[in-house]
């Protein structure tokens, strides 16, 4: 049995810290883990910014409320679990990720929860697992199953190194040049079309 790994942010849905910068102007909440490798200093960094700027958990999901996949996401995922099964592992938060799940007519997630004080203001998060993208991916082949996984960050790169085959998703020119090893596509038919050769 083969299973598709996808990620999330960047992949079917747009950058939820670089949709909040904006409709905050907070410029320095842009950065990602496009940008940063170091997944626990960047959301230190951004958790400190939020508390320091006064933002609650409340503020983040008004402008979630607004947001929409990216587009030709819908049909994309649509068209893949009609020929498998698909999971998607992010290092979103579940209480970021519920209403725009919905959008994509509900796939697997798993992902990490936040950490709120009473009022509303995030004070920490709690990782489903360290490396919990590379480890589930190990997890599914332990279980006998051929795993294809994409991403588009830093984060991806041990969830795709570790699947039997994979790709990049509209990464950066950095990655791409950082990890010649690891092909890139940059549309959803090139995606689907990387997937099918795999499924065969």
């Amino acid at each position: 049995m083969r299973l598709v790994c996808l990620d999330l942010e960047g992949v079917l849905i747009p950058e939820i810290w670089i949709a909040f910068s904006e409709a905050a102007g907070v410029g320095e909440l842009r950065r990602t883990t496009r940008d940063e490798p170091d997944y626990d200093k960047l959301m230190r960094f951004r958790i400190g910014l939020l508390k320091e700027r006064g933002f609650t958990l409340a503020d983040i999901k008004r402008v979630i409320g607004t947001m929409e996949p990216l587009e030709g996401a819908f049909e994309f995922t649509g068209a893949l679990r009609t020929q498998t099964q698909l999971i998607i592992l992010s290092d979103t938060y579940q209480e970021f990720a519920g209403p725009l799940m919905a959008k994509l007519d509900y796939p697997t997630l798993f992902c990490n929860t936040l950490v709120t004080g009473p009022d509303g203001t995030i004070t920490g998060y709690r990782l489903r697992q360290k490396e919990g993208k590379k480890h589930a991916v190990a997890a599914f082949k332990s279980l006998n199953l051929e795993v294809f996984a994409a991403g588009d960050s830093f984060n991806d790169l041990a969830m795709i190194r570790e699947a039997h085959r994979g790709c990049l998703f509209r990464a950066p020119q950095t990655i791409r040049e950082a990890c010649p090893d690891i092909p890139c596509v940059d549309t959803y038919d090139e995606l689907l079309r990387e997937i099918e050769t795999f499924l065969r």
